[in-house]
């Protein structure tokens, strides 16, 4: 059996506490550790350090090997803030008046990728399969193809992929997209961004594509002197491990501490990382809007919203802080009691688990991205709850999720009053209904979870 090598962004080092990890953490170093023959995972240390060494530190849990390289300070600032998170990230994200393209910061997000191609290459053996993960690395398979790798490539993108006229703002769309046909099959979230792509094959670049007969399977790219395929496969979670994980976290500390402290109110959650395309100011205003128009729910609903802070350096996410921090003073400061405390704004991250717990005891998961690839915080939550009294998910169109949870309240959240009626609508929907739209979310995530998208691409790249 071949190897599989993981390339991404961040590393899951065997001394990093998976409870701490994300999802996708778990799932990849399940990946390799499923491997007869093992794995390596390959990418960034999370260090910046002013000489970087050369080759990368290595280590070791169980059949899993681990290489990882620091960045320079200029490395770190190029590479990753001014190009990956301010220039890439909003533009996928369709954020275009957020962009600050600076041709050096491009060149240092090249440079990075020649750099990381170079010390793969070394430690890649004949018949290793290569899965690169998300927007950081989109030109490594070119660089590793400059260097005579002739292995199985595939990328999978966990951000959404722009429309043809969004990417075409770009000023070095071109070269990304040629890049991104160097690898033998890339995956996306949805069928949306594989159209997006398709779109700018035929019309910017004259490409060919040939869409498989009857519509399902993956559809096949000839541009840029290169055959690939790409298809879309939504990215899940680990369903039964979660619910049981929620079940167990019930009666968990945490969980009936803040339990307690809502007395008999029903709780409206958020969690996502501190950025300006989950749409978490729109939510804020929605929740002022509900309270304003509906005073039936003033004293009797609790809005928490967890909103761990993340790149701190960028001026755009310093000014989201700001903002938020002035809608959620305001909202208390005009609607609040002695007794009543109407949001909880934490800038503070939690373990799974602990999210867990706090999930099952939310009536309303509200999940209102302006544009995500997937949200896995909106599956979560549904596997998180109590099948017998279930909460409610209200969930933005514009996430990947939406295509799946046919059993959310869907919203748009660039309405705020349509979301307050959203929220208005899953905090007084009866018991009867809940649990036939949690029951059709359930069924989706039973039958798409982490192992089914893991092996599915693996299958597909393998094929």
């Amino acid at each position: 059996m071949a190897r599989l090598v993981i390339v991404s962004n961040r590393v899951s080092m065997p001394r990093e506490r998976l409870s701490r990890a994300g999802g996708l953490a778990v799932a990849l170093r399940e990946a390799l550790a499923g491997q007869k023959d093992g794995g390596l995972w390959f990418g960034w240390s999370g260090e910046t350090v002013a000489e970087p060494q050369p080759a990368p530190r290595r280590a070791s849990l169980g059949k899993i090997d681990f290489a990882v390289l620091d960045l320079s300070p200029a490395e770190h600032k190029g590479f990753y803030t001014d190009f990956a998170n301010s220039t890439l990230w909003p533009l996928f994200h369709y954020r275009l008046g957020l962009i600050d393209f600076h041709r050096a910061a491009w060149e240092s997000y090249l440079s990075v990728n020649e750099r990381f191609a170079e010390q793969l290459a070394a430690l890649l053996r004949h018949d290793d399969v290569v899965w690169v993960h998300d927007y950081h690395f989109i030109p490594l398979a070119a660089a590793l193809r400059r260097r005579g790798v002739k292995n199985r490539i595939g990328f999978f993108l966990h951000i959404p992929f722009p429309a043809h006229e969004v990417l075409a703002a770009l000023p070095a769309h071109r070269q990304l997209v040629a890049d991104l046909c160097a690898y033998d099959l890339v995956g996306f979230q949805t069928w949306n961004d594989v159209r997006a792509l398709t779109e700018y094959v035929l019309h910017e670049v004259g490409g060919r594509v040939e869409r498989p007969d009857g519509g399902i399977g993956a559809v096949r790219i000839a541009a840029f002197d290169r055959e690939l395929r790409v298809a879309g496969f939504p990215i899940s979670i680990d369903t039964e491990g979660f619910a049981r994980t929620a079940a167990h976290e019930a009666e968990a500390e945490d969980t009936v501490r803040l339990r307690d402290s809502l007395g008999n109110r029903s709780l409206v959650i958020g969690v996502d990382r501190l950025d300006y395309s989950k749409g978490i100011s729109k939510r804020f205003e929605a929740f002022q809007i509900l309270l304003g128009a509906r005073p039936e729910h003033r004293g009797h609903v609790t809005f928490m919203q967890i909103a761990p802070i993340s790149r701190g350096e960028v001026s755009q996410y310093r000014q989201l802080r700001n903002e938020l921090d002035g809608l959620a003073g305001r909202i208390n400061g005009r609607y609040a009691e002695f007794d009543w405390m109407p949001v909880r704004y934490l800038n503070r991250s939690f373990t799974r688990n602990q999210l867990a717990g706090f999930y099952r005891v939310a009536r309303v998961g509200l999940v209102t991205p302006l544009r995500d690839g997937m949200n896995l915080v909106a599956k979560e939550y549904v596997a998180a709850q109590d099948g017998a009294d279930p909460g409610v998910l209200v969930l933005s169109r514009f996430a990947g999720a939406a295509a799946e949870m046919s059993g959310a309240v869907i919203v748009n959240p660039y309405d705020t009053e349509g979301l307050a009626e959203g929220l208005d609508r899953a905090l007084t929907m009866p018991l009867e209904e809940r649990r036939q739209r949690w029951q059709a979310n359930m069924a989706v995530l039973r039958g798409n979870t982490i192992t089914h998208w893991r092996e599915g691409f693996l299958a597909a790249l393998a094929a």
